[in-house]
């Protein structure tokens, strides 16, 4: 059952409709957004790995609702892993279905040797382009969209959601793509449970994320900073903040800097925070559940599965504290720690309540033992962090255009050249 809860900085946007999963409620919402369309060039990016097209069925599902869509004018795939020309060529075959007369369907071959060479150049000049890996795919690819000059409206997800539909995509996009709102940054969110097990997912929102904003939101509170405090009670208002998921305008894209590590997500928040007005800022509930790839905890390697999230994660918070000036060091961090483990396990005794009233099962112990390896692991992040680091980010496309006034031909060249010789 839905509420009408309201976050004091953001919108949310709630699944009130009493028919939300139904075909009426579908046809009406493609409507409004068939018909925003006229106005609104909406663009979808895709950032894809060569292997989710090998896996087949989940994608092959997302791939088959999409093309039932009509009010996209463009559809953009952000291709990673694929450095052999044969498996750009597999995918182009792939999402090729996709193309209609009124909608461009293109595959940017992040790894090929085109917009590799381009990447080298731009370092070459001193504009760092991060790292091979999901951020550094979906900035490449805006930057081809911006190239192209058309999109108002870009939405993004991932390509490994179990239990995808057109609604979930519709109801992404309409809030930016209205022209009644005043939104130019929607985020999605949604409940994770596993229907199968009958078990809560989402560990590193609900026993990370969560509870470790909320101790920085009090720590700032206590330490009369209200400046900080303002904005880690901003990312706290976000009910899922790792959503891979959300819709954006053009114009705010082009001024974002894009992290390129497990990151991404709550940097674009705090890139979104500077940029725009609480009001520009939505989040919407986009289905009643939502299921995709599960990572292992990974507790004895900072490289793999959650660990390396949770320590991206806290590298970006910590960095961010310390540019913000909080002098950060071992006592500190110390502190922040403890106290965050003791907020996780407040956590995790409401959620074995809420477990509890809704049939599901709930293993205490090995939350509670979860929460124990992220307080480790923030103490991992904490020693990557120390001394003259700086967050993993590539500069936002403004700031590139400025140093580097080709890099929007340059990069079109790069992935039209592809496209046809492919």
């Amino acid at each position: 059952m839905a509420d009408f809860h309201q976050e004091p900085q953001i919108t949310t946007l709630h699944g009130l409709h009493e028919a939300f999963d139904s075909g009426h409620y579908l046809t009406r919402l493609e409507c409004k957004l068939e018909a925003h369309a006229k106005q609104d060039h909406m663009c979808l990016l895709l950032p894809s790995l060569f292997s989710e097209i090998r896996n087949g069925d989940v994608l092959d599902r997302i791939v088959e609702r999409i093309a039932e869509v009509r009010y996209l004018r463009s559809i953009v795939v952000a291709l990673g892993g694929a450095p052999e020309e044969q498996q750009f060529r597999e995918a182009q075959a792939y999402f090729g279905r996709l193309a209609r007369p009124d909608c461009l369907v293109r595959v940017v071959w992040v790894d090929g040797p085109r917009v590799q060479g381009l990447l080298s150049e731009l370092g070459e000049r001193g504009i760092p382009t991060g790292q091979q890996g999901k951020g550094q795919s979906v900035w490449v690819t805006l930057g081809y969209l911006f190239a192209r000059a058309e999109a108002n409206t870009i939405a993004l997800h991932d390509c490994d959601i179990v239990t995808y539909d057109r609604t979930m995509l519709g109801r992404l996009i309409e809030p930016v793509a209205n022209p009644n709102n005043a939104f130019q940054f929607c985020k999605g969110y949604y409940a994770r449970i596993s229907p199968s097990e009958r078990s809560m997912k989402g560990r590193v929102t609900r026993l990370f994320v969560t509870p470790f904003v909320d101790t920085l939101s009090r720590v700032m509170c206590n330490q009369a900073l209200p400046e900080l405090q303002r904005f880690f009670e901003y990312h706290r208002g976000f009910k899922y903040p790792l959503a891979g998921e959300f819709c954006f305008t053009s114009d705010l894209a082009r001024g974002l800097n894009i992290a390129y590590d497990w990151g991404l997500e709550v940097a674009t928040l705090s890139q979104v925070y500077d940029q725009l007005t609480r009001r520009q800022v939505a989040q919407i509930d986009l289905a009643a559940n939502y299921e995709h790839k599960h990572q292992e905890l990974s507790p004895d390697d900072t490289t793999k599965g959650l660990h390396r999230m949770v320590v991206d994660i806290a590298k970006f918070y910590l960095t961010y504290m310390r540019t913000h000036g909080v002098p950060l060091d071992d006592a500190y961090v110390d502190m922040l720690l403890h106290t965050y483990y003791q907020t996780a396990l407040t956590y995790v005794r409401k959620y074995s309540y809420d477990a509890d009233v809704n049939d599901l099962s709930y293993d205490l112990y090995q939350e509670e033992a979860a929460a124990g390896h992220f307080r480790g692991f923030l103490w991992d992040a904490w020693m990557q962090t120390k001394g003259p680091q700086e967050a993993k980010l590539i500069p936002s496309w403004n700031r590139v255009a400025y140093s580097f006034p080709l890099v929007y031909e340059r990069l079109l060249e790069a992935v039209e050249a592809d496209h046809v010789s492919a």
